[in-house]
């Protein structure tokens, strides 16, 4: 195989074009036959309004050595698809199968490859299924009733499933976790086009179809998925995991717990503090969510309000403020919805969301300010949990339960003067949401210092982005999940302290974002795999 780099072709270029340009490169007649794979792609916008895609593509050739002694060596190289490999199965045995706590995708992607390798896994979910979820996520979004097991962060698929869907991430992936994770979410029903992607995306609506998919794999492997079933305690005998209880009530006998509960399970996190298991502080970020006209995004990163055919432009800034705080966005969702992410009555979160075609009038990300362990303002390992719910109530005491929007010229006025602009109700940008909304003043849900990052770092970023400080750019509070302000320790054998229990994915504190959940879920799986033989039937 040759993999040649870049590639460069106009966006609206054809895939002739693609294959013309490859032949060239690769310098055959148009008698020689090859095949090719595109590896990565990615914008170039530097030259804007005018385009272009980068490419890293694999050629098969009939004879590669000549072929090779033939190219512009700085463009080309010999190369191997080294594929992933899951480990052969241990020899200890077990008496039990595996019992996965989650169904987010650290849980579905452990529970999956468990499957696939025999180990016939039990998953458990204290929400619903995807399809009953979306329908109490609606309602909720229409009429306020919130269902505290099954809402946008409980339920099938986790909260990932009400976002973006966007499945970059920074993990390092020397082993093909993150290849292997791309790839079964294709042969779930995502587009291929995830796999070779700079930015690769879902989205909502999906997401919800391919998390259907998993399930009905696991269950045909031998597995099982059990929802409204939740995990009230871990049984323990010498040191060790003896078994779970299910809804307070049943009794679940087992030797290998994974945990992979998602950040905002926060009465499971109380629940093992109760139970002794080892577990600390971890800092996080939080802040508010800012919404713009996509068309201005659009304008500033591909020099052209429609930007066809490369769909809604996205971002990403970051900033050091003078008080030493970082600032940066997250979970930026181009032509999306700022949605109501709410878990617990009498307090709101708001994360963000986009469908797969991403058609939405605005864009939408978090703005976030890092959190120290020293705002929490206690040394308890739970204290991040209650900082959190301190802002979440703010957020709904100023919403009255509603998502609080307020522009973000009236934010700065009334932050710096301390009393609330006259003009705060009027707005030519209209809210992108997914909930009902209410505008008021924000200033009193952040921590002052921390309201002073996000104001100081928005100033920075319109000098990046033009537009991005804008008066009219509306603010709403309070983005506080960004992750887990828990984690869970674990060892090289990825166990806890207490030996069969295996802390994964965000709500342990190993994960940011779907696919280094997913990742993690697969890692868990592997080193589950090296210890225990597959459970006999």
């Amino acid at each position: 195989m040759i993999r040649i780099n870049q590639v460069t072709l106009p966006v609206d270029h054809t895939e002739k074009e693609l294959k013309q340009k490859l032949r060239k490169l690769l310098r055959l007649n148009k008698n020689e036959h090859f095949t090719y794979t595109i590896n990565k792609r990615s914008i170039d916008a530097r030259k804007k309004p005018d385009l272009f895609y980068h490419y890293t593509v694999d050629c098969v050739v009939p004879d590669e050595k000549q072929t090779v002694r033939k190219m512009d060596k700085s463009k080309c190289k010999a190369a191997e698809d080294v594929p992933y490999r899951f480990p052969q199965s241990g020899t200890r045995p077990s008496k039990h199968r595996p019992v996965i706590i989650g169904t987010g995708p650290a849980g579905l992607f452990c529970g999956l490859m468990l499957a696939r390798h025999g180990y016939r896994p039990i998953l458990l979910e204290r929400g619903m299924d995807v399809d009953a979820r979306r329908q109490d996520v609606d309602r909720f979004w229409q009429t306020g009733v919130l269902n505290p097991n099954s809402n946008v962060q409980f339920g099938e698929g986790g909260a990932g499933t009400f976002s973006d869907g966007k499945l970059n991430t920074l993990v390092k992936d020397k082993d093909g976790r993150n290849r292997q994770v791309l790839r079964m979410f294709v042969e779930a029903g995502a587009d291929p086009s995830i796999l070779y992607d700079n930015k690769p995306h879902i989205g909502t609506d999906v997401l919800i179809s391919i998390v259907k998919h998993m399930r009905e794999e696991i269950r045909m492997l031998g597995g099982e998925v059990r929802f409204c079933a939740e995990v009230t305690g871990i049984l323990q005998d010498g040191g060790c995991v003896s078994g779970v209880l299910v809804n307070e009530k049943e009794k679940l006998p087992c030797n290998i717990v994974v945990l992979a509960i998602g950040h905002s399970a926060r009465n499971t996190f109380q629940m093992l503090y109760d139970s002794k298991i080892p577990m600390e502080q971890k800092e996080f970020a939080a802040g508010f969510r800012v919404e713009h006209k996509q068309a201005v995004i659009n304008q500033a990163q591909y020099g052209r309000e429609d930007p066809s055919p490369l769909g809604a432009a996205p971002y990403k800034v970051t900033a050091q403020t003078e008080n030493g705080r970082g600032v940066y966005s997250f979970c930026m969702c181009p032509g999306g919805y700022v949605v109501n992410a709410s878990s617990e009555k009498g307090r709101l979160a708001v994360n963000g969301m986009s469908y797969s075609g991403r058609s939405g009038e605005n864009a939408n990300s978090a703005i976030i300010v890092s959190v120290r362990k020293s705002d929490f303002g206690s040394d308890h390992p739970l204290a991040g949990i209650a900082f959190q719910r301190e802002l979440e109530k703010r957020a709904f005491d100023a919403g009255n339960g509603k998502i609080p929007v307020q522009r973000l010229g009236d934010l700065r006025d009334s932050f710096h003067s301390g009393k609330m602009s006259e003009s705060d109700h009027e707005t030519t940008l209209q809210p992108s949401m997914k909930g009902q909304y209410y505008f008021t003043d924000l200033t009193g849900i952040l921590p002052g210092e921390m309201t002073e990052s996000f104001l100081e770092a928005m100033a920075q970023f319109g000098h990046v982005i033009k537009g991005f400080d804008a008066d009219d750019v509306l603010v709403s509070a309070v983005e506080s999940r960004t992750s887990s302000p828990v984690r869970i320790p674990r060892d090289e054998t990825m166990q806890s302290a207490l030996r069969g229990l295996y802390p994964c994915g965000e709500g342990a504190g190993y994960a940011g974002g779907i696919t280094s959940a997913a990742m993690d879920g697969i890692r868990v799986a592997e080193a589950i795999a090296s210890e225990f033989a597959k459970p006999e039937e």
